[in-house]
């Protein structure tokens, strides 16, 4: 009777009694395999294929609690001492320098190129690993976050190629942090996972370890609370997979509720399913209005005296850099607070606006950043760019350095924030 009330469609319908008929007792409430429902990761497996167009195994499947116990297990059985490094990129999402602490590694950066659109340059990876090595540190495994956080950066497919050949040549690793792969928002790029530009490249298990990881918490269907994720483990010898799968154990398994949503988000409504073309219109429109915020904050920032900010081209997130002047510099100083920390609490005292300093994320030495998302409601983006604009040029107006034409005699002129 609910399922007439609620004028369900025919496929939807349908997906239900397939999932019950996969998990076990044909209930959420029981324990899964260590690995997630068969079933359900066989699917997963099915959606990697159909967009890789590649062979993928549910076998190699892991569903996790979303996408970060997944990178935790993996530091887990990489990192063995403070002498085992793992490359990971900066700017960058905290999970990673944090779980590689925790685990008692050591963090190894490469910086991103600002000047090229947050650009991952092979010769920066070398030079890294090149002075870890030299200072004793055996780096293991790379991270790549594409399309990036907090940096809103797309990789091109030549660059994807370049990193994995790389990774072979130096016996590391790759682990593919690639939960944004819907989010993309530019006609001149698209999303390759890293799996399919292996395979393309003809390199097969026995060249290649990659871990590849997706969550339910991003995409156009940003289900966080849900819990919900997994890791496609590939290039591991059974030695390797026995140990990825005691660790998985421990935990027993993830959650079904979510372990089911990861099985949607792989395989989504297909033509000629009743409810595609409502699927197809409610996705498209996500994913464009998304595009559109990106594109209002983009240029907002942009216009402004002291910020300059590189396009979003895909995740969720713009991260504008500052060109404070050497007064506000001095200000936080005096505060205690890096620079952008400063502005960052200024900005919220005064507007309720919430950024997050780009010193929270790692950047180049001298430089000030800020990451913010492009999450609000699209029809209160104008009135955050008018308060965030007005804020910005009172701030500015506050610290603004003394000219060189109006200083007095003697007086030493400084610049700053770069």
């Amino acid at each position: 009777m609910l399922i007439y009330m609620f004028s369900y469609s025919s496929d939807a319908i349908e997906r239900a009694w397939q999932i019950l008929e996969k998990i076990p007792g044909r209930a959420t409430g029981a324990y899964s395999h260590s690995q997630g429902v068969k079933g359900l990761r066989d699917e997963i497996a099915a959606g990697i294929a159909a967009r890789d167009g590649f062979h993928a195994s549910g076998d190699n499947i892991f569903l996790t609690d979303g996408a970060s116990p997944a990178v935790h297990m993996m530091m887990q059985l990489l990192i063995r001492s403070e002498k085992d490094g793992i490359l990971c990129p900066l700017p960058q999402y905290p999970l990673y320098s944090a779980s590689i602490a925790l685990h008692g590694g050591s963090f190894v950066p490469y910086f991103l190129d600002e000047e090229i659109g947050w650009g991952l340059e092979v010769d920066e990876l070398k030079k890294q690993v090149d002075e870890a090595r030299s200072k004793g540190i055996t780096v293991r495994a790379l991270v790549v976050i594409n399309p990036g956080n907090p940096t809103g950066q797309v990789l091109a497919e030549e660059n994807q190629k370049k990193i994995v050949e790389f990774c072979k040549n130096e016996g590391l690793v790759l682990l593919a942090d690639e939960v944004y792969q819907e989010n993309i928002y530019v006609e001149d790029k698209q999303f390759h996972s890293f799996k399919k530009i292996a395979r393309s490249m003809g390199y097969t298990d026995d060249d290649l370890p990659l871990v590849s990881f997706q969550s339910v918490s991003k995409g156009y269907y940003g289900e966080c609370g849900k819990r919900g994720g997994y890791m496609e483990v590939t290039g591991f010898n059974a030695d390797v997979r026995e140990q990825i799968y005691k660790v998985a154990s421990v935990n027993l398994c993830s959650n079904i509720s979510g372990q089911i949503l990861s099985s949607l988000i792989m395989n989504p409504p297909k033509v000629g399913d009743e409810s595609y073309e409502s699927f197809m219109v409610e996705r498209d429109g996500i994913i464009s209005s998304l595009a559109r915020r990106a594109k209002a904050l983009e240029e907002a920032f942009n216009s402004l005296e002291g910020i300059t900010c590189n396009k979003a081209e895909g995740a969720m997130y713009l991260f504008p850099r500052l060109h404070l002047p050497q007064k506000a510099i001095g200000a936080a100083q005096a505060a205690g607070a890096a620079p952008d920390a400063y502005y960052a609490l200024r900005l919220l005292q005064a507007t309720g606006i919430v950024v997050v300093p780009g010193s929270g994320f790692g950047q180049a030495p001298g430089t000030y950043h800020f990451r913010c998302t492009i999450l609000p409601q699209e029809d209160k983006i104008p009135a955050i760019i008018s308060r965030f604009k007005e804020f910005h040029e009172k701030f500015m107006d506050e610290f603004r350095d003394v000219s060189r034409d109006e200083a007095p005699t003697g007086t030493t002129i400084e610049s700053g924030g770069d």
